[in-house]
């Protein structure tokens, strides 16, 4: 009985085994459900070209795009920040985020709305900092900053300041504006420097950005920032989709005043119930354990308001 009751196990087992076999030589066999398989692959995903918008401009300065080589190079700059839809994401999320504390200095010191976008093309919005050791959100040499006011030191670098950083580039660029006479100048000798566009627009018998025929990236330089104004400003004509929860938001701070110097910021935090790591996040200028400030100048530290964080400070 035994004996019987295998025998047909192993019947069972063995017709069960050829229906999966046929069906699946049917299925890569057929023709006709490979084609259908495919062109639902094909269909399930499609790349466009991107419609040239009208009036594109940087700072209310158009872009001539009637001209057939400008129309190219903006036209690359609006693939390529379009079809990188992981860093455009990010790019929406930080920019929630941190627009709110860049665009009320811009406006403060009368440099135009659209220049927070070339802080997104520059570092994306993060402390970057690049080979040639520019460094921050705007990304500032060491050199420019210490001549624009901010301290830099292995102990205190202020180009991680957002706010201060922010100044210092709203003063370059108003220098750059009154000696070239365009914003469009004035952002691209932020990438080449005063003296580099200067150069270039007497050897060449130029007056605008668009007239130069300059190297790779300053000659890309204006248009990744009029192509990210323009995906940032309209998310869903780009195929960017998020809701308002997706995105980064700031957390609210208050100061405290410093005037003397801190010996260790992992005791000096344990009063305000946070740790070390946050401390650095909302005030990434302070670049060592401690504050070494034996001049007494005034600082004012961030600290994150309660309720924000949950962390374990080591008391």
């Amino acid at each position: 009985m035994k004996t019987i009751k295998k025998g047909l196990l192993c019947i069972g087992v063995l017709f069960t085994l050829g229906i999966l076999v046929n069906a699946t030589q049917d299925f890569t066999e057929t023709p006709l459900i490979q084609e259908e398989v495919k062109e639902k692959l094909v269909n399930d995903y499609n790349v466009y070209a991107i419609p040239m918008p009208d009036n594109l401009n940087f700072s209310g300065e158009l872009v001539p795009i009637q001209n057939p080589d400008i129309r190219e190079r903006m036209d690359r700059e609006l693939l390529v920040n379009t079809y990188w839809q992981s860093n455009g994401l990010l790019l929406f999320k930080r920019a929630n985020k941190y627009f709110p504390i860049i665009e009320p200095i811009l406006k403060e010191h009368g440099v135009p709305d659209d220049f927070k976008y070339l802080a997104v093309i520059e570092s994306g919005l993060t402390q970057a900092v690049s080979p040639a050791k520019a460094t921050g959100f705007w990304q500032i040499l060491k050199g420019t900053g210490k001549e624009f006011g901010l301290e830099v030191n292995q102990n205190v670098d202020e180009r991680y300041h957002i706010e201060k950083s922010t100044e210092v580039a709203c003063k370059y660029l108003k220098r750059a504006k009154k000696r070239f006479g365009s914003w469009t100048l004035a952002a691209a000798a932020y990438n080449a420097g005063n003296g580099g566009i200067n150069k270039q627009l007497v050897r060449q018998n130029a007056k605008t950005y668009y007239d130069l025929l300059l190297g790779e990236e300053t000659g890309r330089y204006v248009f990744r920032i009029i192509a990210v104004k323009e995906i940032l400003s309209n998310p869903k004509r780009y195929g960017f989709n998020f809701r308002s929860e997706d995105l980064y938001t700031h957390v609210p701070t208050f100061n405290v005043l410093v005037d003397e110097p801190i010996a260790d910021f992992n005791e000096f935090v344990k009063q305000y119930d946070i740790n070390y790591k946050i401390l650095k996040i909302h005030n990434p200028w302070l670049r060592e354990t401690s504050l070494n400030n034996v001049s007494g100048k005034e600082y004012l530290i961030k600290i994150p308001r309660e309720g924000y964080y949950e962390t374990i400070t080591g008391q």
